[in-house]
């Protein structure tokens, strides 16, 4: 089936894509102190903004691009890390989105911040469910799978990893719906003195 994308969204999906590879790519990087080679970045919060203001499809269709471009320029210390962070980031993703459809379509003037914490929640459950399952299978293989890590060192390194995922989480889906939010204020802004201006 061929899916037809209306030119805001395109330039919404090229705009977001940038802003996210450029943050990948940029020195802002803080280390997990508990695992060092664990990173802290913000290159999420445009996708997840992305999905709020364009649907799931922009979302999916951004981190994409981002995973395409680190394969080709930046792939870090394992060749295969940048699919690792795709399904990291898509497995979010859903759970943002499945929480907004059903809150959306349950409780359409319930609390905006229990919408969100409902978001997080539920994007954490799905990124450290799926991140789990994903690292216990593919961590034993060598490279450039895995790291050949015996059984014992990966039951050992997912606790680790799986509380990084919580965290940033935490932080990169309410930052998103903020952002999100104050971007819809300023589209819709525009919209309106535009149309005042072709009325006039």
């Amino acid at each position: 089936m061929i899916v037809i994308m209306d030119s805001k969204t395109i330039a919404g999906i090229t705009v977001f894509a940038a802003v996210t590879v450029a943050l990948n790519l940029s020195p802002v990087k803080v280390p997990a102190p508990y695992a060092p080679f664990l990173i802290y970045q913000v290159w999420e919060v445009p996708i997840v903004v992305a999905l709020l203001l364009y649907g799931l499809r922009a979302g999916v269709v951004i981190s994409v691009i981002n995973t395409l471009v680190l394969l080709a320029v930046f792939p870090g210390a394992l060749p295969t890390g940048p699919l690792y962070n795709l399904v990291a980031v898509l497995s979010t993703l859903l759970g943002v989105y499945g929480a907004k459809r059903v809150w959306d379509h349950q409780f359409s003037k319930g609390s905006r911040a229990i919408m969100v914490a409902s978001s997080t929640t539920l994007g954490i459950i799905m990124r450290v469910a799926v991140m789990t399952i994903v690292n216990w299978i593919f961590l034993p293989y060598p490279p450039p799978i895995g790291f050949s890590m015996p059984a014992e060192a990966v039951v050992t390194m997912l606790p680790v990893v799986g509380f990084f995922n919580v965290t940033l989480a935490l932080y990169t889906v309410p930052i998103g719906y903020l952002l999100a939010r104050i971007s819809y204020q300023n589209i819709r802004e525009i919209m309106q003195n535009e149309s005042r201006k072709t009325i006039n």
